[in-house]
């Protein structure tokens, strides 16, 4: 099986089935998405494909169709990701182990929605669970990142 995953080509041996958080985590050792709930629920696996959200923890990577983004390559060596600096500048992280999604989330709604307003941030934001109900600040920060964005 060939992939694409944070700008570096990949060949993996593996089912067709086999999720593709475990093919990242497992196989790879890409360790930015994380495990939570297993039925695509919580939102802590979250990456791109195709620049698009998708719980990677209930896509089996025979089907993927495109290019996969982990937090890892979602900035680059020289800069953080608007939402990644909005982040920071927040203080969003707590425990931090939601983080990873959380951000993934964001960078996706922004890429569709340079300037969403409050009940569109909470309605795609809220499948992604933050067990220290960080909301709030969530919210704050997609609208810095927004801001941030739509600057540049």
């Amino acid at each position: 099986m060939k992939l694409t995953v944070d700008g570096t080509s990949y060949e993996a041996d593996v089912p067709a089935d086999m999720p593709l958080l475990w093919v990242l985590r497992d196989e790879l050792g890409i360790t930015g998405p994380k495990y939570g709930c297993g039925i695509a629920q919580c939102g802590a696996c979250t990456v791109h494909v195709n620049g698009l959200a998708v719980r990677s923890c209930q896509l089996p990577v025979g089907s993927l169709n495109g290019d996969v983004t982990t937090i890892q390559g979602l900035g680059s060596p020289e800069a953080m990701h608007a939402v990644q600096e909005a982040w920071v500048e927040h203080q969003v992280a707590q425990c931090g182990y939601c983080q990873s999604g959380q951000i993934m989330q964001a960078a996706s709604l922004l890429t569709l929605n340079s300037d969403p307003d409050d009940e569109q941030i909470n309605t795609v934001m809220s499948g992604n669970l933050c067990r220290c109900g960080t909301y709030p600040r969530i919210r704050a920060a997609v609208k810095t990142a927004a801001l941030k964005l739509n600057r540049a």
